[in-house]
């Protein structure tokens, strides 16, 4: 989700404002980014997350204007979602996985509750149990004549993205100890939907004429967590991209530096008074000084160390503000061309 207000980055909310940087720093270490997270780099993922939810929000109330809905409502969403089948796909199985879990809570709630009056089993728990699911499909049913929307949701593959964060996960656990591994797992388990009212509150829906109903907050955060998610995965690829070619410009820089200056400095000690053999014992010949001197050689050649470009301060293991940047930049220009209308490009859907 980025749009061109990202590029500049709007200017940061006054300190009283609702934040979720410290959840963003957990989130970005558990998809893939060093332990510690910049907060300076959460704080600008932070700022583009809402930026784009508060746009969709816009967008979505828009459209439940036009249907004549007094609630922003799932139907909202998913029509500005349309446009990528696979993100809509995720979204599906993400509104399954939620109806499933709900269901399983709804029936040990209900086993518990049986067991304490000594009832038989009910089936009231399969009433509600695809809620979310039958709701977005109704839709995607009166939206999608072909029915390939409602096939999405079906299928079994694997999500490419998926499965390499994944992997990147598993990379990215092997070389921590027991202490760091513990708080990855914790990391892991963070997302938006766990705190719904400051949630709300850092959306500021009190002030939306059109309020979201309780699905549609379930998909706002789960779209802000794929957001972030998407963020990591980008930078993640520039970061690397910049650290290769980095590093290989310090070694050609470097190989060359010490190929040119051996051989020159090999000519020019030849020829240097550094180079006349010291005085024996019994000679009257004074050692050299000044310029000419051992230690002045010495100060020469610790000058050298100095300025040798091989010496390259090593860059921190965290995404930077830059690597954002640049991501975004990139991700922009390859899809602005497909939302000419509304002028932003969504990262999660």
């Amino acid at each position: 989700m980025a749009g061109p207000a990202v590029a500049g980055c709007r200017e940061r909310p006054p300190a009283s404002r609702t934040t979720f940087v410290p959840e963003i720093q957990g989130m970005m270490f558990a998809l893939g980014d060093a332990h510690r997270p910049s907060p300076e780099t959460a704080a600008l993922v932070e700022d583009i997350v809402h930026t784009q939810l508060i746009t969709m929000l816009h967008q979505a109330s828009e459209g439940a204007t036009l249907r004549g809905s007094r609630v922003i409502a799932v139907d909202d969403i998913l029509f500005l979602m349309r446009r990528d089948k696979r993100k809509v796909s995720r979204l599906l199985k993400y509104l399954q996985f939620r109806d499933y879990k709900s269901k399983l809570l709804k029936s040990l709630e209900d086993d518990d509750a049986q067991q304490e009056q000594g009832a038989g089993p009910s089936g009231a728990v399969a009433g509600g149990a695809q809620r979310r699911q039958r709701l977005a499909q109704d839709y995607l049913l009166w939206l999608d004549h072909t029915g390939e929307l409602l096939s999405l949701a079906e299928r079994q593959e694997m999500d490419p993205v998926k499965r390499e964060r994944l992997e990147r996960m598993e990379r990215h656990s092997r070389a921590m100890d027991q202490t760091q591994y513990a708080e990855f797992c914790e990391s892991r388990q963070l997302s938006f939907a766990k705190q719904a009212s400051k949630f709300r509150d850092w959306l500021d829906c009190s002030s939306l004429e059109l309020k979201p109903n309780g699905v549609a907050m379930e998909i706002l955060s789960y779209l802000a967590y794929e957001t972030v998610a998407q963020i990591v995965d980008l930078s993640l690829l520039v970061k690397q991209e910049v650290v290769a070619k980095t590093d290989a410009v310090a070694h050609v820089v470097s190989a060359s530096h010490i190929h040119y200056n051996t051989r020159a400095e090999v000519k020019k000690e030849s020829d240097s008074p550094e180079a006349t053999p010291p005085s024996t014992p019994g000679s009257s010949k004074p050692l050299l000084q000044g310029n000419g001197s051992l230690d002045g050689g010495r100060a020469r050649q610790r000058k050298r160390k100095k300025s040798c470009p091989a010496t390259v301060e090593p860059s921190s293991g965290a995404i930077q503000i830059c690597h954002i940047r640049e991501a975004i930049r990139r991700y922009n220009y390859r899809h602005t061309s497909a939302y000419r209308r509304s002028g932003m490009s969504y990262l999660a859907c």
